[in-house]
């Protein structure tokens, strides 16, 4: 079956650029695995009309709902491969499935690395964190125990300590911390230890703190999880030559998020970018806007 667009990844990015597209009466097609780090996130305090938050899981199914309502398609797959042939796009799934498309859009995000932790995951987005720029506001003046590694866990403790001053930097895997950045965690009174975390102390989604290997109890209020290595899913764009920042992110065009590759744009995470929902949002609303100009434009044959 033949799409005008195929959106790979059903995040923020991608949802919001189905219902851009939708609202033009164009055929879309959402393919998502349902792994993206919206779907893990209990809680964003930061989106305009939420003050009270919402959860990623809620904020996806209105977005699913009011897409779906628009006559966009969704799959439940994953994208292995893409082809670009003369004038359309040849996507095969997992699943054995092929989708041909005329425009192709890239939402694929990225995928924090969180230890698996069975007590960690009710606390995220709740009382556990991954994003200063999102949540550090929500550690305001409260005890808070960075679980990371090396420099990324190191560096994270010292720009958490904007909001707090009371921070504790467990380096669980014990990596090596640059010793300016160890200077500076000094500097700031951010205590330092090197020990593995047995496991992760905590009433539901309310983080409560850690019991160390050496059975030391370290107490907190909030959590940040700051391992670093996160997985950018830019393979698919890596395939089809599309140009990556040194980082893996993908590189776009900063007005119409369109890639290198004509007819390949780019939204959300998976961008060079501060990654927030409410940016997701606009990436994805502005891909909408730039892929329909250029259907527009090839149907008048311009």
């Amino acid at each position: 079956m033949r799409y005008d667009t195929v959106i790979v990844g059903g995040g923020i990015a991608g949802l919001q650029a189905a219902i851009q597209l939708g609202r033009y009466q164009y055929k879309v097609l959402v393919i998502d695995d349902g792994d993206g780090r919206s779907a893990i996130c209990h809680n964003y305090h930061n989106i305009l009309g939420y003050p009270n938050g919402i959860s990623g899981p809620e904020l996806l199914r209105l977005g699913r709902e009011q897409a779906g309502v628009l006559g966009v398609e969704f799959v439940e797959d994953t994208a292995v491969s893409v082809e670009k042939r003369e004038s359309d796009f040849v996507i095969e799934t997992k699943e054995g499935q092929r989708y041909e498309c005329r425009r192709l859009l890239l939402a694929t995000g990225v995928m924090d690395r969180i230890p698996p932790w069975p007590e960690l995951r009710p606390c995220l987005g709740n009382s556990v964190y991954v994003c200063p720029d999102c949540d550090g506001y929500e550690i305001s003046g409260k005890k808070t125990i960075v679980l990371g590694s090396g420099n990324p866990g190191a560096n994270m403790a010292r720009i958490l300590s904007f909001w707090s001053k009371d921070i504790i930097f467990v380096n669980h895997e014990g990596r090596e911390v640059d010793s300016d950045v160890r200077r500076r965690l000094d500097e700031k009174g951010i205590r330092y230890v090197e020990e593995l975390i047995d496991r992760i102390l905590a009433d539901d989604t309310a983080f409560q703190g850690v019991l160390l290997k050496s059975g030391e109890k370290v107490e907190a209020e909030r959590g940040f999880v700051a391992f670093g290595g996160n997985e950018v899913k830019s393979q698919l764009a890596e395939g089809l030559g599309v140009d990556l920042h040194t980082n893996k992110h993908i590189l776009a065009d900063p007005r119409t998020k369109m890639t290198n590759i004509e007819h390949v744009w780019a939204a959300g995470d998976i961008l060079a970018h501060s990654e927030q929902v409410t940016i997701a949002m606009g990436d994805g609303s502005q891909a909408g806007i730039w892929i329909h100009k250029s259907l527009v434009k090839e149907d008048k044959g311009e």
